[in-house]
């Protein structure tokens, strides 16, 4: 297996046919996708409910911010051959069905046979602030696990990226990423309440190696 993870957004339906948005870090075997969600996970329960799940290649790193701050909800369109949906804003997806499953009470291993996949838009590359920003949302959704002066040495540091580099929708995500920060510590005295994240929502986040709360 090829141990090398990719950041993608997974998208998966209950049996109610609720869809779930989850950043995801996976392994590519061969022509199987491997998944391994920590327990609990929204995204295993419904995987193993249906059998399916869809692999979301996206550049709007909206997207990855949004889901480890409490912003879930992103426009959905059906897929084409398995019981599911892919985000309306991907590059591309890959429709994926459930082959195997070996059981582990931490961490089940999930391989994926690629059922379908299609190309909706070119993959231009990323930016150096897109880049930041998913390096961001990884420390966003590890606010519970890593040291403060940690977590603000390398957000000054993407921060140049976002400086340089930055167009509207990084800029959005970042001031996501950056209130998640402040709202995980205790809001600052006279911080609106209206556009902030709730507490604790930064720590939901499956990105890379997810961090055990449901992605």
């Amino acid at each position: 297996m090829n141990d090398l993870i990719f950041e993608t957004v997974v998208t998966t339906v209950s049996r109610e046919e609720r869809p779930h948005v989850a950043p995801l870090g996976v392994r590519y075997r061969d022509d199987q996708v491997v998944l391994m969600p920590f327990r609990p996970s929204t995204t295993l329960d419904n995987i193993v409910a249906t059998g399916h799940a869809v692999l979301n290649i996206v550049v709007d790193t909206r997207v990855f911010a949004g889901c480890v701050t409490g912003r879930k909800t992103w426009p959905t369109v059906p897929v084409e051959r398995v019981a599911g949906v892919r985000l309306a804003c991907a590059l591309g997806h890959v429709e994926l069905r459930l082959e195997s499953q070996t059981d582990d009470p931490q961490r089940p291993v999930l391989l994926m046979g690629r059922v379908h996949e299609r190309q909706h838009a070119p993959f231009i590359g990323f930016n150096r602030a897109q880049a930041a920003v998913i390096e961001g949302a990884v420390l966003v959704s590890r606010l519970h696990m890593l040291p403060r002066d940690k977590i603000d040495s390398e957000m000054r540091y993407l921060q140049i990226a976002i400086d340089k580099t930055a167009g509207p929708a990084e800029h959005e995500a970042w001031r996501w990423l950056n209130e998640a920060v402040a709202n995980f510590r205790g809001r600052p005295p006279g911080r609106p309440k209206a556009d902030a994240p709730p507490r604790g929502a930064a720590a939901e986040g499956g990105l890379g190696v997810n961090t055990g709360r449901r992605a």
